[in-house]
This record gives structure tokens, C-alpha cells and sequence, in this order.
């Protein structure tokens, strides 16, 4: 009678399960740590989107500067908002046209490492003064 000799597997060694372990850990580390920085990617674009519509609400406020200018700051919904003007210098200097004011509008949100800030800058013109009112 013939011997012969069969080595059948049973499952895995202990090894295979180790590194399979392994391999699964890794994978998973990845795909949370893609998904967390995915999250705050969401998070940081929604602050920048409010501090837009923060500055366009404060532009609405006022379609002229008066000839004194624009100055104010104040805070919104966790928002530090300021807003400056200047006169905008032009080469056309004749009383038919209307000076400009340069608009700077400066939002601020977040503290230590996690400030941010963005600044706006646009035109506005100078509101005349009504017909028959004296200059001074």
C-alpha cells in the first residue's frame, strides 16, 4: 500500500491574519483621515462664503460715499467687519464729473492659529449734494 502524503490547509496561519489586519488598519487610518480633512475643507469654504455675503450686505448698505467719506466696524454672527473709504484719485478733473471713493472692506473671523481674514475692495461715488444746497 502506497503512502502518499496530502498537506491540506485548514485556514489561515497567524501571520497571513496579522498582515491582513495590518493592510485593513492602514486602508481605514486613510479613509478617515481623507474623510476628516474633507469635513474641515467643507467647514473653512462655508466661513469664507459667509464672510462674502457679509460684505456684499455692507456694499448694499450704500450706493454713495458722502464727500466726508465712509468709516465704520462693528461685529455680525461672529464676523469683526470694518469698513473704510478714501477718495480715488482720477485723471479727469472737471466739476461735471463725479468723484469715486475707494471702498475697503476688510471681514475677520477665528482667533490665534485659526484667524483668517479676507479684504474687499470696490468703487463708490460720491453723493452729490441736492440741488440748491450750499457747498461748504
Amino acid at each position: 500500500m502506497k503512502h502518499t502524503r496530502r498537506t491540506h490547509q485548514q485556514g489561515f496561519s497567524l501571520l497571513e491574519l496579522l498582515v491582513a489586519f495590518s493592510i485593513m488598519a492602514l486602508s481605514l487610518g486613510m479613509l478617515y483621515q481623507a474623510a476628516g480633512g474633507s469635513m474641515r475643507s467643507v467647514v473653512e469654504v462655508d466661513r469664507y462664503q459667509r464672510a462674502v455675503l457679509l460684505a456684499q450686505s455692507l456694499l448694499s448698505l450704500r450706493d454713495s460715499v458722502s464727500e466726508e467719506g465712509w468709516s465704520e466696524s462693528g461685529e455680525s454672527a461672529g464676523y469683526a467687519w470694518q469698513v473704510r473709504s478714501s477718495p480715488y484719485p482720477t485723471a479727469v478733473n472737471d466739476l461735471k464729473t463725479t468723484p469715486l471713493h475707494e471702498i475697503a472692506i476688510t471681514i475677520s473671523w477665528g482667533q490665534g492659529e485659526h484667524a483668517r481674514q479676507m479684504a474687499f475692495s470696490t468703487l463708490r461715488p460720491q453723493r452729490k449734494p441736492p440741488a440748491g444746497a450750499v457747498v461748504r
